[in-house]
């Protein structure tokens, strides 16, 4: 039997007046209050936040799509994050990314990828999550592939979806079927 979620909803008729913006307008731009939202909302200044963040990362920002999921997975990877790997995997192969990249992080294995930007964000990714300040070539590399904006927000999303893997894995946030 799995565990029970440690998600505490709040009815809508109990929200403070500033998570009934907040929640008012997640649902608004969102349609829905997505999962990490439940768990932030109990602090609305923070999901507002979050969400300006997520909505920049996701929609606004100079990586690609299939670069964002790649990043997402592999921190999802890294946190253990089951919930956010599934979804992010499946979003990742619809975006045409081969299932055999997410075979082998999951392994811990160098994945193959024939795109100079997916493989530079991936090996920045991987150098960010090692202790130190990893390899200068790798760097020299992301700073001629992505500039030094796309190392920002490379940095911006690992951490941004470090939060959202830590909170849905500390809220027991049953994985989709």
């Amino acid at each position: 039997m799995p565990e029970p979620t440690r998600i505490k909803d709040i009815p809508e008729s109990e929200l403070t007046p500033e998570q009934a913006k907040v929640f008012n307008d997640l649902v608004a731009g969102r349609g829905r209050l997505l999962t990490p939202y439940k768990i932030w909302i109990h602090s609305p200044r923070l999901a507002a936040a979050l969400e300006t963040i997520g909505t920049f990362l996701n929609k606004k920002g100079s990586l690609s799509e299939r670069e964002v999921e790649l990043l997402i997975c592999t921190i999802a990877n890294h946190w253990k994050g089951e919930y956010v790997w599934t979804v992010h995997v499946r979003t990742a192969v619809k975006l045409g990314m081969p299932q055999g990249v997410f075979d082998a992080i999951r392994a811990g294995q160098d994945p193959t990828l024939d795109s100079e930007r997916e493989r530079t964000v991936y090996d920045l990714a991987r150098a960010a999550m090692q202790p130190g300040a990893g390899p200068d070539e790798t760097f020299a590399r992301a700073e001629r592939v992505l500039g030094r904006n796309g190392i920002a927000e490379v940095l911006a999303l690992l951490g941004y979806y470090s939060s959202v893997a830590m909170a849905v894995k500390l809220h027991r946030v049953p994985v989709p079927a």
